[in-house]
């Protein structure tokens, strides 16, 4: 494959995978062509004009050309200098790596991380919160993660890529919608009356958190009791990065009972707690994995081989 291939099938497969469905992401990009279209020709330089074709800002390729043809790649969750420097030690012993391909994002890839998380309304939506207070309460919120981000030094790993000839490609929402979706069916598989020590159960017998329980980072409560019915279960795992504390709040009032997240800060579980929200988490290396791996899944059929580095656990499904 075309390192172009591999980051045309990674975005295709987060819109295939996204809460918005097809229609919400066309408009999405409708949006952008028409803000595209409308600015003055001056300006377009500073456009991103990926954005017209994938409506992921946190998925890119960052070094390289995109006409490469791949045959190995080495993945990691996060992949930084470090990692830039294994992959230059695998290739002096032999092991040629010919993509490094990242979850998460780097560069402009990370610097626009909340640009992606407007989705987390029409998640919320799915669950009975209106539209109009998840995009409210998100704009607040995506500026604080836009400030938090500015000052970083996102470079870092792609200067290194470049300087010892690595193409470097960043899969993020795309990974994480994937993992939304397959862990939110099996939650619906469940139903409202199990109890939260069985959905503990159920996650447990996924491999990518089987094998995370082994290390100790497996799917664990966070908040609640393991005796209660979970009721309505809510998967939190995409949207770029956590949303606002009050969101868990209004979800509540809407009829959630349970959230199923990657990982959670301590003010969002209190809010959870105050609520009466149920909240397990099913671990954060290991769902990225999941997400990752689904991705990846469509390399595999034709024929890229995998190397796992830096948290990330290959498991096919191909």
């Amino acid at each position: 494959m075309k390192i172009r291939d591999m980051y045309e099938a990674a975005y295709r497969s987060g819109i295939s995978a996204d809460p918005r469905g097809r229609d919400g992401v066309a408009r999405i990009l409708q949006r952008a062509k028409k803000v595209f279209d409308e600015m003055p020709e001056s300006k377009r330089w500073e456009f991103d004009q990926e954005s017209l074709v994938n409506p992921y800002a946190d998925t890119r390729i960052l070094v390289g050309d995109p006409e490469k043809e791949i045959s190995r790649i080495l993945v990691g969750i996060d992949l930084e200098v470090g990692e830039v420097l294994l992959a230059d030690a695998l290739r002096g012993r032999g092991t040629t790596v010919d993509l490094l391909f990242a979850h998460h994002p780097g560069g402009r890839a990370l610097a626009r991380l909340e640009e992606v998380m407007g989705l987390q309304a029409d998640v919320w939506h799915k669950f009975g919160v209106s539209l109009a207070y998840g995009d409210a309460v998100l704009s607040d919120r995506k500026s604080e993660i836009m400030r938090a981000l500015h000052p970083l030094n996102s470079e870092r790993t792609i200067d290194a890529a470049r300087l010892l000839d690595f193409p470097l490609m960043c899969c993020h929402t795309p990974a994480d919608n994937n993992v939304n979706r397959f862990v939110q069916s099996r939650c619906d598989d469940l139903g409202e009356d199990a109890t939260v020590d069985e959905l503990l159960e159920m996650l447990k017998d996924i491999p990518e958190y089987r094998e995370a329980t082994l290390q100790g980072t497996g799917p664990v409560l966070f908040e609640g009791n393991g005796g209660r019915r979970t009721g309505t279960i809510m998967v939190d795992m995409t949207g770029g990065t956590s949303g606002p504390v009050k969101s868990i709040t209004k979800l509540a009032q809407a009829g959630v009972g349970t959230i199923v997240g990657m990982h959670m800060g301590e003010e969002h579980r209190k809010e959870a707690k105050e609520a009466h929200v149920n909240v397990v988490i099913a671990g954060h290396m290991s769902s990225d994995s999941i997400g990752m791996n689904l991705v990846i899944d469509q390399y595999e059929r034709q024929g890229i081989e995998v190397v796992a580095c830096s948290g990330f656990t290959r498991v096919s499904r191909a």
